[in-house]
This record gives C-alpha cells, structure tokens and sequence, in this order.
C-alpha cells in the first residue's frame, strides 16, 4: 500500500464533476489499484475515490486515474508531505462472529427465507474489495447481491453499497440488486439503503435455526 500525505486538489470527471479544492489530504492506493481520498475526519469514508480495475499516470506533480468506464480522477499535488509505500501481505479477511456466520449458513440453505423464490448462486461470491455473503438468484432469475450482518447499521449498507459498484461492470450479473439482512435493521440504516435502491430483510435468528420462517418483515 502506498501513502501519500500532501496538499493537494482534485478533479473527478465522470457521471457528474466534482472536485476538492487545495488542503492537505492522504491519499492511498492499494496493491490492486484501488485509489481512496482522506480527510482528517469523516470516520472510515473518504472524500473521493476510484475502484479497481483502473489505471494510474503519475505525471510530475499530478496523477490521472482511469477506469474503463471512462471516469477520470486527477490529483494535483501542491505539496507532497509524506510518501511511503507498505507491503502488508495477506490478509485473511474479516471473521464473522458465530450469529452472523450461522446466520450466512442458515440463509445459504434456505435462500427463499429472505424473499419467496430466491435461490442460491453461491457463497462468499468474490470481488476485488471482499466477498458477497450470498449471490442469489430471485423468481425473475435476476441477481441479488446479498449481505447478512448481526445487526444492521450503516456502515453495513455502505458495505454491500460499494460491493455493487464494483459488481456493476460485470454484465453478465442480470438486473444485479442488493439485499441487505439482519435480525434488527437500525432506522437510520434503512433510510441510507432506500437511497441506495437496496432493499432490507429482518429475519428472526431462532425460527431460522428452528424452522423455516413463515413470516419475515420486509422493508
């Protein structure tokens, strides 16, 4: 991982055009590309950012990075801090406490308890940022990019949010939607995901393990 502290200002042309004016940021770039944008705030989400697979030119003084969607991040540095690279190795990703993994096995094998007709892809479907609890498929046989957690919060939806970004490009992924489940989803949880088009299933933990669900609440 290289990390660049510096003042610097960026202009993003794509989809729409934004831009950061000059302060001091970190900018980071990861071992497969992805490159991220930090301000000293704003907890884990940074201020811009461009995902793998793209490519990167560092010019003097300025970088260029490309996607093959056409989107453009330009990084012009006014001053360059700190700049260091790190090798970290590999890593073997998040462990899921014992509910939450259960709760991925019990849904795995009964994938219509998150909605009538939906039937499993696979498990852990992989991504350049992580892998997909579940890829379902739904009475449609459109895809479903499905995430499971615990208990529902925000960070959890921005999660299977950035999944289906990634995701998006892939077109062989029909009509690929976001499930997002949990036994009790935070209302603020469910706000962001309806912004995101991603729709939210609580589902009772001990009737899973016991039975086959009758009735889950959808949102």
């Amino acid at each position: 991982m290289r990390l660049v502290i510096a003042r610097c200002s960026v202009q993003y042309e794509g989809r729409l055009d934004a831009q950061l004016p000059e302060a001091v940021r970190l900018v980071m770039v990861k071992a497969d590309g992805c490159v991220a944008i930090h301000s000293d705030g704003g907890a884990y989400k940074p201020l811009n950012w461009m995902n793998a697979p793209n490519t990167i030119r560092e010019e003097e003084l300025q970088w260029i990075v490309t996607n093959p969607q056409g989107e453009t991040l330009t990084i012009s540095f006014h001053e360059i801090i700190s700049d260091s690279a790190h090798e970290f190795g590999d890593d073997p990703g998040l462990q899921k406490d014992g509910v939450e993994a259960h709760l991925q096995e019990l849904l795995a094998a009964v994938p219509d308890a998150i909605a009538p007709g939906f039937t499993l892809v696979r498990r852990e479907w992989p991504t350049s940022i992580g892998p997909v609890d579940l890829m379902c498929r739904d009475e449609h046989g459109h895809y479903v990019a499905v995430e499971i957690k615990r208990r529902g919060e925000i960070d959890g939806v921005e999660q299977l949010a950035r999944y289906l970004e990634v995701l998006a490009p892939d077109t062989t992924l029909t009509n690929l939607r976001g499930v997002f489940v949990a036994q009790v989803i935070k209302p603020q949880a469910k706000t962001i995901a309806e912004a995101r088009g991603i729709t939210c299933v609580e589902v009772d933990y001990d009737d899973l393990r016991g039975r086959r669900p009758e009735e889950l609440r959808l949102f």
